[in-house]
């Protein structure tokens, strides 16, 4: 959910499936994680206004940054579902030695327990061990989920990280946010809500354009590069758009046409 920004963190919250960014925010670089959930909750919260019978179908994933008790709380009050890993390195260790059962899984070992805190709301808790320079070194993990097996609880915490891979990597290289760098504080946060605009502008365009075509693999970086980099005239007809041109000689110009008029017949007609 977050990375350095010039001396600032970004927090962000993403929708994967339709690689959206749901809210952003700048904070100041010596905040820690832990302390931007709330603003992250009522960000979200503020944008999809979810009712208490969404929230009880809605999973906030985080890694350990955000794994506060507190946090923990916060959301399980809110009736949301909870998929994360805790803070504490300590409570972790001492979790590991009430563990019965190791489980294997590739280099680490996953053991369940019964937790020995109270968030409000029933809760599994998992422990991680894996083995670094001849030590053990343990985690823990806190879920509402009904799931049929560590492994599945181990995949579904992993894919959390889809949200970092494909939107703040391609964010980075397609929309040249690592290079841009304002000197204020909210220079930079209108710079990141810009970013914004047009990563959810370029997801929607995704989505409803390219899918089904040769061009649905690809990312913001192929997208900016490859395809809207293509001279190109747009002809009107008093307000109304008649026809999109396209320069012949590039290769994609059949296909990515036949993508645009989809687009402008499904958002603008």
């Amino acid at each position: 959910m977050k990375k350095n920004v010039t001396g600032r963190q970004l927090a962000r919250v993403s929708a994967i499936d339709h690689q959206e960014t749901i809210w952003s925010e700048v904070f100041p670089g010596n905040r820690h994680t832990v302390k931007c959930l709330p603003d992250a909750l009522n960000g979200v919260q503020s944008s999809l206004e979810l009712y208490e019978k969404q929230r009880r179908r809605t999973v906030w994933r985080m890694d350990g940054g955000g794994g506060s008790d507190a946090n923990f709380r916060l959301l399980l009050q809110q009736g949301y579902q909870l998929h994360a890993k805790g803070l504490s390195s300590s409570r972790a260790a001492a979790l590991a030695k009430k563990v019965l059962r190791w489980d294997a899984y590739a280099d680490i070992w996953l053991g369940e327990v019964e937790p020995t805190f109270d968030l409000g709301r029933p809760v599994r808790v998992f422990v991680q061990r894996r083995r670094k320079k001849e030590q053990f070194l343990h985690n823990y993990f806190v879920s509402t989920l009904k799931l049929p097996s560590k492994m599945h609880f181990l995949a579904y915490y992993n894919d959390r990280g889809g949200a970092e891979t494909e939107q703040f990597r391609e964010d980075k290289s397609g929309l040249a946010m690592a290079v841009r760098r304002k000197r204020s504080l909210a220079g930079q946060k209108g710079y990141i809500l810009l970013t914004d605009l047009a990563h959810n502008l370029l997801a929607d365009f995704k989505l409803h354009a390219l899918e089904g075509s040769r061009f649905e693999g690809y990312g913001i970086k192929r997208i900016v590069r490859d395809l809207l980099c293509m001279p190109g005239l747009l002809v009107f007809d008093g307000q109304e758009l008649v026809r999109i041109e396209l320069l012949s000689q590039k290769q994609n110009a059949p296909d990515l046409l036949i993508c645009l008029e989809r687009y402008y017949s499904m958002r603008f007609s």
